[in-house]
């Protein structure tokens, strides 16, 4: 079995990674070691860069079509991987999923709609909802013993005047997996108030070892029938920058409006080398994943246990999956930007302030630890320094 090495450090400086090289523009600082934007500092694996330079070796990029392949590989990876049945009609092309949601909410709602969001979240859903004018509702998760709930009682009341609800499922930044039974509720509760639901399912693959992605899609026809889920190889490959995702839609009519709105905005043709970078991910990826999700876990474990020996008063929260550590600062008894200003100034540390997910995320750091182990022990030092 081959064994592949997420130890390596690999210099990302100098190659337009937003990352590394947008560090100075957004933190102040330029040398701060940067745990923020979620993509991973390991290198994309041999199988997909064999692809792309098999496709590269050909001198013509013309325009390209999504083969059977591509459709057969997305289709085979949520069977194998998710347990999850879907066919290749229902699968839409985006360019990313932050594009996808937006499309939905112009597809599915109209100006002065309610969208429910459930923070703290995934920042760029409330800019979609701001953006196209809709109005946001929120239905806040509430942290109890470092795991994070839905307030099913908020969300029913909510939910009377909601046309759509983004979910986040695996949820960023908190690392909750939802169990099937959460998923069924959320989802009975759409059905009866006619709330379409926007899976963002980016994660799905980054599950951590002994727990479960459940596609919201999968739980019931019924929920089937309201939901839009939103996936794609980026997260699971690191070749975000490739901009290729996948909309799966099995309500025809929902599908139908959607596939309009690509229509009328001429977006329905993708990045040559991102079919080619997909397909091979979901072909030949399965082994990686899993390797890569068992060292994930060992830079978790890493975490919790230097935080629970040296840093008690700072809380990591239970994370099922995602890569994305959510930090729990508040016994520290600082303000968010004493906070922000410690770590970035003092510690040198570059991490996503909590407050950006919104309500929630008050007193909290998310902290990426897709990166080599070496360079977590450095930030947790860097941590114990300053705290």
């Amino acid at each position: 079995m081959k064994k592949y090495n997420f130890d390596k450090i690999i210099s990302r400086e100098n190659t337009d990674s937003v990352k590394y090289d947008f560090r100075e523009e957004y933190f102040g600082k330029a040398d701060v070691l940067p745990m923020w934007v979620a993509d991973m500092d390991f290198e994309t694996p041999d199988f997909i860069v064999d692809a792309i330079r098999k496709r590269a070796a050909h001198p013509i990029y013309g325009y390209s079509i999504m083969s059977k392949t591509y459709h057969d590989s997305i289709v085979n990876w949520q069977k194998t991987r998710h347990k999850w049945q879907i066919e290749k009609d229902w699968i839409s092309f985006t360019p990313g999923i932050v594009p996808a949601i937006n499309f939905a909410i112009l597809s599915f709602t109209e100006k002065g709609e309610g969208v429910i969001v459930q923070p703290p979240v995934y920042f760029p859903f409330f800019e979609a909802i701001k953006a196209n004018g809709r109005i946001q509702i929120e239905n806040s998760l509430h942290i109890d013993s470092q795991h994070y709930q839905i307030d099913f009682g908020d969300l029913e009341k909510k939910a009377k005047d909601a046309k759509m609800l983004l979910l986040s499922n695996p949820h960023n930044p908190t690392g909750r997996c939802f169990t099937r039974a959460e998923l069924q509720t959320i989802g009975d509760i759409c059905v009866r108030n006619n709330v379409i639901i926007i899976s963002d399912e980016i994660h799905n693959d980054l599950i951590l070892p002994g727990n479960e992605h459940i596609p919201m899609a999968s739980v019931s026809d019924k929920i089937a029938d309201i939901t839009v889920t939103c996936i794609a190889p980026s997260k699971t490959f690191n070749i975000a920058g490739l901009a290729t995702s996948s909309v799966i839609i099995s309500n025809k009519a929902l599908r139908e409006k959607f596939q309009k709105t690509l229509h009328q905005l001429h977006i329905f043709r993708g990045n040559l080398f991102g079919y080619v970078a997909s397909t091979a991910g979901y072909q030949h990826g399965a082994l990686w994943v899993d390797q890569l999700m068992q060292y994930i876990q060992q830079n978790f474990d890493f975490l919790s246990e230097f935080l629970l020996s040296e840093l008690p008063h700072l809380k990591l929260t239970h994370a099922e999956g995602t890569y994305l550590a959510w930090i729990d600062f508040r016994e520290t008894g600082l303000s968010d930007k004493t906070i922000k200003d410690k770590l970035i100034f003092e510690a040198g540390l570059g991490f996503s302030h909590g407050p950006i997910f919104g309500n929630g995320g008050q007193g909290f750091q998310r902290v990426n630890l897709a990166t080599p182990l070496s360079v977590v022990e450095e930030a947790c030092h860097r941590l114990k320094k300053v705290f």
